[in-house]
């Protein structure tokens, strides 16, 4: 093996083979490490644009009018609009039963994918409050 001297030390071509191996590997591990970040990153984002909707429909749910699945749709949809997440097209679906509203979420990108089910019941305080003040007075 050639050695080369510069100034006093001597280098041989081991360090050029070493890093041919060690750096793809350096690189990998750091490649999957951020990705990595934005799968969880993005997942909870799409996880609390789910609940807000869920919770937002519930309480619409207490309104004279109620609210339909698609109303609960539209909300998520504005919710997940605009956000700063890798996965392009989010699509979610809600379902509207007399005690819940169950959002479902599903994104992909390439081969990542992220499902995400968030539920939220509907509640009727001012009916509980009423009978308690009844029971007081």
């Amino acid at each position: 093996m050639r050695k080369r001297k510069a100034e006093g030390i001597e280098f041989s071509g081991m360090i050029t083979v070493e890093m041919a191996y060690i750096a793809p590997a350096i690189l990998s591990v750091l490649f999957l490490s951020v990705m990595g970040i934005f799968y969880y990153h993005d997942k909870e984002v799409i996880s609390s644009c789910a609940y807000e909707a869920a919770v937002a429909g519930s309480t619409k749910a207490r309104e004279k009018d109620g609210v339909t699945a698609e109303r609960v749709n539209a909300i998520f949809d504005e919710r997940v609009r605009g956000k700063c997440i890798l996965f392009g097209q989010v699509h979610g679906s809600a379902q509207v039963d007399e005690e819940r509203i169950v959002v479902k979420a599903f994104a992909a990108k390439g081969k990542m994918r992220v499902a995400v089910s968030e539920t939220a019941g509907i509640t009727e305080p001012e009916e509980k409050i009423r009978r308690y003040r009844r029971l007081l007075h």
